[in-house]
């Protein structure tokens, strides 16, 4: 198993895959923060995006699904700015973003900030403040990855 303890070695090891395998881990990502925002669209993207060999059409329709999901949490944000409504928002925009069909080279690591800035919000609604080791499970995951 690969050592990943840093952020620059985490993004160097994600540079190394090619996009359907930065969907892949991009979705065990989202998978470990769910508990944050466990919605049906969501959920699907996740699946979609963990199949290596997932049609064109399977992305569309479940990046239509999660990016409907992103855009309804943005909404119950709010103007009070809800920090469990934001951190559910993060998850499923980090979902679409899994599906995305113009995804990026650096598509994971979108995917992985994304779940962070989740944590943060939740840790903030929590009250325990914005550290978190999501970063930490994320080495770990893309480690057992590769």
């Amino acid at each position: 198993m690969t050592s990943i303890n840093n952020d620059a070695g985490f993004r160097a090891a994600l540079e190394n895959l090619d996009i359907p395998q930065q969907r892949a881990v991009a979705a065990r990502f989202v998978e470990n923060v769910l508990v944050l925002f466990d919605v049906e669209p969501v959920k699907r993207a996740i699946g979609v995006a963990a199949n290596l060999s997932a049609a064109e059409d399977e992305l569309q329709l479940a990046y239509k699904n999660a990016k409907a999901a992103s855009v309804e949490s943005y909404a119950r944000c709010g103007a009070d700015g809800d920090w469990r409504d934001q951190a559910g928002h993060f998850v499923a925009k980090a979902a679409a973003a899994c599906v995305s069909p113009t995804a990026k080279a650096n598509l994971a690591w979108e995917v992985a900030m994304q779940c962070r800035m989740a944590c943060t919000c939740e840790g903030i609604a929590q009250g325990t403040g914005s550290v978190n080791t999501e970063n930490e499970a994320q080495y770990k995951l893309l480690a057992a990855f590769v």
